[in-house]
This record gives structure tokens, sequence and C-alpha cells, in this order.
């Protein structure tokens, strides 16, 4: 069968102007189809997960890096063209008609310092999609062959869009917290990161405790295997090797803190945080307990992330909005309306 011709135009969704979601900061509009790099991909986008970083950037807590950008990093799509530059699939790339996924992380300088020692996520010259270049909150979006990547099987488009960063960074957010063997964790918040990282955690052996405000998402929790589910900022029932923090608030940072116990690692997954009250130091960080960021994520933590979903299946919650409906998915992310993670269905 003859490959069916590329459209001109496509709907996608752009930053107006940044602001309050009752501000109507989306809009929806027709513009030109891109056209991919000779080292791109051209992706016609099945589905695109809704996460919390297209809030930011939707509501300004980001500093616009492209005006009126096109929001999305959680693509599942099918390779429609193939920049000249890229080589084939028997060469470990891409053909048309793959399905791949396109992340947040896009670009890095391979030179740099951090780079060469495997720290790319670092990267001074890091982009992303969504932020840097237009997304997938659209028909089709472009990606670096590069920085795309190869998707699992037994999962459907809609389950697989949130993986490549609530799953992926909620990973990677687990590894800076060092959760020893067969520890106990604590999760604080739980959407669409914390509920596949809690269910990693849970695969690896942990105790998992989650902290969280919505009643629907505390009993997700517990439907997942957690041993206990509570309000944000209670204390759990019991002291915490190691705890994870979602909710983009940072006077959870001191709950948080002294749940541990001695040796604990606090580690915090958003790329925005409200600031952080004052610490007390013999109350929050005495007895070795510490706080560690996470930055990104670089491409060994996606590939280790999708062969380890591969290998253990992971129930992923997904409230569904078509593509025309993005404003209301991002506006019912702000008031906290969604259990799991929610994506657009083109």
């Amino acid at each position: 069968m003859a490959p069916q011709p590329i459209p001109t135009t496509m709907t996608a969704w752009q930053v107006r102007q940044p602001g309050p979601m009752h501000t109507h900061p989306l809009e929806r509009v027709t513009v030109e189809v891109p056209r991919p790099e000779p080292s791109e991909l051209l992706v016609a986008v099945r589905a695109c997960g809704v996460c919390r970083t297209d809030l930011h950037v939707t509501e300004g807590d980001l500093a616009v890096h492209r005006p009126r950008v096109v929001p999305g990093h959680e693509v599942v799509g099918e390779v429609l063209e193939v920049g000249s530059e890229v080589g084939s699939a028997a060469n470990g790339e891409f053909n048309v008609g793959d399905r791949v996924g396109i992340a947040w992380l896009r670009h890095t300088c391979g030179v740099c310092k951090y780079c060469r020692r495997g720290n790319e996520n670092l990267c001074p010259e890091s982009r992303y999609t969504g932020w840097d270049a237009d997304g997938g909150y659209a028909e089709f979006a472009t990606v670096p062959a590069a920085f795309a990547h190869r998707l699992p099987t037994g999962y459907t488009d809609s389950e697989l869009a949130p993986l490549l960063c609530a799953g992926i960074i909620g990973y990677r957010a687990l590894l800076r917290a060092e959760l020893p063997p067969g520890g106990r964790l604590g999760i604080y918040g739980f959407g669409g990161s914390a509920h596949l990282t809690a269910q990693v955690a849970l695969a690896q052996g942990a105790e998992v405790h989650v902290m969280t405000r919505g009643a629907r998402a505390r009993e997700l929790a517990l439907e997942l295997g957690a041993a206990s589910a509570q309000g944000a900022a209670d204390p759990p029932p019991v002291p915490l090797d190691a705890a994870i923090l979602f909710a983009p608030v940072g006077d959870l940072v001191l709950p948080a803190l002294e749940a541990l116990d001695r040796g604990g690692t606090l580690s915090i997954a958003g790329i925005h945080l409200t600031d952080i009250p004052t610490l007390n130091y013999q109350r929050h960080l005495f007895q070795e307990r510490q706080v560690r960021s996470v930055t990104s994520n670089t491409r060994e933590d996606a590939r280790a992330f999708l062969e380890f979903v591969a290998e253990h299946r992971v129930e992923v919650t997904t409230p569904e909005y078509p593509l025309a409906e993005a404003d209301n998915a991002l506006t019912d992310l702000s008031s906290g309306q969604i259990a799991g993670a929610a994506v657009l269905l083109v």
C-alpha cells in the first residue's frame, strides 16, 4: 500500500500568553505541519500525556523559552518521514511506520564535561520538547532521531505516553533517593509520576507509604499495593529510609525530612517547587538526612526504565481526553481532579 500523503496543516494548541488556567492561556490553532531537519523524524501523534511540567510552562511557572510553544513531551506516535541523515532500522535507527516515543530531553551538546561523564541531563546546552521546541499537543511533531525512544510492547498508546516523562523522571527520582533493598519509601503527592514510581519500587521489594491530599489518589495508592496512605503533611506510620517529593509544594519538604529515619534521603522530583520554609537543623537534617534534587533525565535512564517496564508490567491509570479538550485536561490537572496520568488522544 502506498504511504498516505502528509497534510500541509494541522491542529495544535499554543501557549498564547502564560497565566493561570482560568485566563485561558492555551489557544487552539491551525498551523503548518513541521518539516523534519536532516537528523530528525516527523511523527504522527497518536497520544500525548498531560504532565505537570506542561502546566508549569502554560501557567508561567517556567520562563518562556519559545513564544507560542506547543506543549507536550510524552508523545507516542508513528514515524511518517525520516530525515536524510537518519540511518535505517537495520542500523538501530528508524523506518517509516515505526512506533516511537518523544520525551522531554531532545538535545544535548555531547562534548561538555557533563555529557562526557554520563550526566547529559546537566548539559548547559540541553533543550526540551514542549518548552524549547514544539511538542505533542498537536497532530504532528518532530524529534531528533538520537533522542527518540523505542517502546515496549504490551501497552496501548495511551498507557505508553505517561511512561515517557512521568515514568522516566520517577525512575530517576527513585535512583536519587538511594532506597536500600527492601526499604521503606515515602511518596509525597500521588499523581502521574508517583503512581508509576510506586509500582517500580514495589516490584523491587520496597514498602511504600503515600502522603497526598486527594481521597481518590489515596484509594489508588492502596489499590496499587501501598502499605499506607494519609494526608499530604501527615506523618507516615513508620520511619522512612527514603522519600520522594512529587508535589511541587515546598512546605512538604519539612514533614518529609522529619519522617526520614537516620541516614535517609529526600529526593525532589519536580522541575518547579514553591519556596521551602526555614529548616531546623536538629529536626530536619541531623543524623545525616539529606535532600537531593532531580534535574531531567539521561537517555540511559529512559532506556533502563523502558526495559524495566517491558519486563515488569505496570498499571497506568490514564483518564483520556480528545486533543480538542487539551485546555480542559490541564485545568483538571491544575485543580487536582486527575488521579493517575491524563492523556490526550489524537
